[in-house]
């Protein structure tokens, strides 16, 4: 697999300084010290080691990495070992994708109090999912279903927009009918 043109740590490097800067006010430390684990990772502020070729003597500098778990380089790896294996645990039924979103008035509170709007967000799309799934005009079933806050989902292959505040869930259209004794899809 060819590198990419243009990494994440790229941008970090060339607009990370002023981005921190003008949001001084609602980014974390956390965050802070995760845009700097992933502006040095694998680069030489991190340091190395020399890796040589036991047959033809080649040499080539590898550079430390980060080890972050927010770092898409890093985790590149594992997200995908992730991803298999929720592959494998996924029943062949058809699925759908919801999105429930924070209205844009309530988007400079969410910032502020990300941990409440987030708490909120979940356990109302979940409520308002089973709520729907169970009534029979619809599935009249239990469901069984995936929440996703998408902040850089997919390791930042799709970032989300700016202050984009939203639950992606993903839902399998079968579930246990009432009586527990029959599936309904």
């Amino acid at each position: 697999m060819s590198r990419p043109t243009l990494e994440v740590a790229d941008i970090i490097r060339c607009a990370g300084k002023s981005f921190i800067e003008r949001n001084r006010s609602h980014i974390t430390w956390q965050q802070v010290k995760v845009l700097n684990a992933i502006e040095r990772c694998r680069t030489a502020a991190l340091g190395g080691h020399l890796d040589q070729c036991a047959r033809c003597g080649y040499r080539a500098i590898s550079f430390h990495s980060c080890r972050n778990r927010h770092c898409p380089k890093c985790q590149t790896n594992a997200r995908n070992r992730w991803l298999a294996a929720r592959q494998r645990e996924l029943i062949n039924v058809r699925y759908s994708h919801v999105v429930f979103t924070v209205p844009h008035q309530l988007v400079a509170f969410a910032l502020q109090n990300k941990k409440a709007i987030y708490t909120l967000l979940f356990e109302s799309s979940a409520a308002t999912l089973l709520e729907v799934a169970a009534d029979p005009k619809h599935l009249g079933a239990e469901i069984g279903f995936l929440s996703v806050l998408p902040y850089l989902s997919l390791g930042g292959l799709r970032p989300a927009k700016p202050y984009e505040n939203r639950i992606e869930l993903r839902w399998q259209r079968l579930g246990a009918a009432r009586s527990r004794l029959q599936w309904r899809s």
